[in-house]
């Protein structure tokens, strides 16, 4: 079965009538069973679904649909859906329905857009590999013995194998632009405060960004266009106009890009990888653009910052899950009938969060205590504002910034699990935007030798994302 990879093609076919939305969905609901496999989705809103195609067809019929009429998304499972369950990937969040409807999602459905079910994701959107979900990990459509990337794995899994025409992730150090590069579809982290985080389970509340999936430059813009803007339910929202992103355009005189000298030159690097980024960095000069190399003094400092903060504020941000209020609760143990109130939390807690989440709480909460507070969780603040010092810099001569998004292709499923410092190195590109709040896309960038996609990314600086998505586009028109 052939299926849409843009959505121009959807609306072009919906207004000659050669496909209606409720058709649209079945396709996506055949195929959703048909890829049960690669564990996709926690749950699939199949009658929901198929009655929202039904009342956006209407709107067509009467010429009152909305922008967004055809465009049938998943929503990863750390956004609020009101009636609806999200789980972030969690044990503890267990039967936990969403009391109300993120500002995101809302914008998207006001649009017409028809949300198919809820995507796997790494627990609490903590991984890079989309194995540390309590559903399961999520599996390449490429390859399934291969890891998709996180933790937005499921989201990425269900554009690149078509089970949704978009979809909707988190990226706080890399979780939208990772997966999609090992999944080559095209994945869009916009500024920080671009679009409101009210409804999205915190993670690490300075570096959470909403981003997009989708199998272009153009779709990913558009769904930022709708999503974006300011949200009086979230105070870090800025305020600046929202462009028409999807119709963005470079300026008109030679670009000047610069590019990661470590993401060519580096041993450390996949061979395939450094030829493609090369490939992409001659067609860009063949083009009149100036395109040279930069060294970041501070990027071996990039991940244990990245690491450091999110870690600490994760330790804040998790404490509210204490197995009392809502979602998981231990059990009394078989020979008392009660147990004191430390007692329950620890073993919600201890039960309810995973391995890799336990991890991190317990690494941020060290950052965050009295002996270490100023060696550990200060200091990175400090060198925080230093890289984005140093960003400054670059973006003051050039206008982008462009790297690899990965620096391997996708892994096999289990090879970093028991290494988590190999499997935070794979976030080593794509952290940097996340410290400095630069909206940042991957775009595909050819295949491996042996088919699996490759990642190029491009970072702007703060909401440049019209020429960030034109750039994408005129780049993807060449592979």
């Amino acid at each position: 079965m052939s299926y849409y990879r843009n959505f121009a093609t959807v609306q072009t076919d919906l207004k000659n009538g050669t496909t209606t939305c409720r058709q649209l969905v079945e396709q996506y609901l055949t195929r959703i069973e048909q890829e049960k496999h690669l564990n996709v989705f926690t749950e699939v809103y199949a009658d929901e679904a198929l009655q929202q195609a039904d009342r956006v067809d209407q709107k067509l019929a009467n010429n009152q649909a909305g922008r967004l009429a055809g465009m049938v998304i998943g929503i990863k499972d750390v956004l609020n859906y009101q009636g609806h369950g999200v789980r972030a990937g969690s044990r503890i969040l267990e039967n936990f329905t969403a009391q109300f409807t993120g500002t995101a999602i809302q914008r998207l459905l006001n649009e017409d857009a028809i949300i198919i079910g809820r995507q796997n994701c790494d627990e609490f959107a903590m991984g890079s590999s989309n194995e540390n979900s309590a559903f399961g990990p999520v599996r390449n459509a490429a390859d399934p013995s291969r890891v998709p990337g996180g933790s937005s794995g499921g989201s990425a899994v269900a554009v690149q194998a078509g089970l949704c025409l978009a979809s909707i992730g988190s990226d706080t150090g890399g979780s939208v632009r990772q997966p999609a590069a090992f999944c080559g579809v095209v994945g869009l982290k916009p500024t920080y405060g671009r679009v409101s985080r009210w409804g999205l389970i915190a993670y690490a509340s300075s570096f959470d960004c909403v981003g997009p999936i989708a199998n272009t430059p153009e779709d990913a813009a558009l769904l930022l266009e709708i999503m974006a803007g300011p949200d009086d339910f979230d105070s870090t929202v800025s305020s600046q106009p929202v462009q028409a992103y999807s119709a963005g355009k470079l300026p008109d005189r030679p670009l000047r890009i610069a590019y990661l000298r470590d993401g060519v030159e580096s041993t450390g690097i996949d061979a395939s990888i450094r030829e493609a980024t090369q490939r992409k960095i001659d067609e860009l000069r063949s083009k009149g653009h100036t395109v040279e190399p930069v060294d970041l003094s501070l990027l071996k400092y990039l991940l244990p910052t990245y690491y450091i903060l999110t870690t600490a504020e994760a330790s804040s941000n998790l404490s509210r899950f204490d197995g009392v209020r809502y979602g998981y609760r231990a059990k009394s143990d078989a020979d008392t009938s009660t147990m004191d109130l430390l007692t329950l939390y620890k073993k919600s807690r201890t039960q309810g969060f995973g391995d890799e989440v336990r991890r991190r709480i317990l690494l941020g909460t060290f950052a965050l205590s009295a002996s270490y507070y100023d060696a550990y969780y200060t200091k990175a603040q400090q060198v925080r504002r230093l890289i984005r010092e140093e960003t400054e810099r670059v973006f003051a001569q050039y206008d982008f910034l462009l790297s690899p998004t990965t620096p391997t292709t996708a892994f096999q499923l289990g090879e970093k699990t028991d290494d988590p410092l190999q499997m935070y190195l794979a976030d080593i590109f794509t952290v940097q935007a996340n410290v400095v709040g630069y909206p940042a896309m991957s775009i595909p960038n050819g295949t491996d030798e042996t088919g699996l996609p490759i990642g190029i990314q491009l970072m702007a600086p703060p909401f440049a994302e019209g020429a960030l998505v034109a750039l994408a586009k005129e780049m993807s028109k060449e592979i």
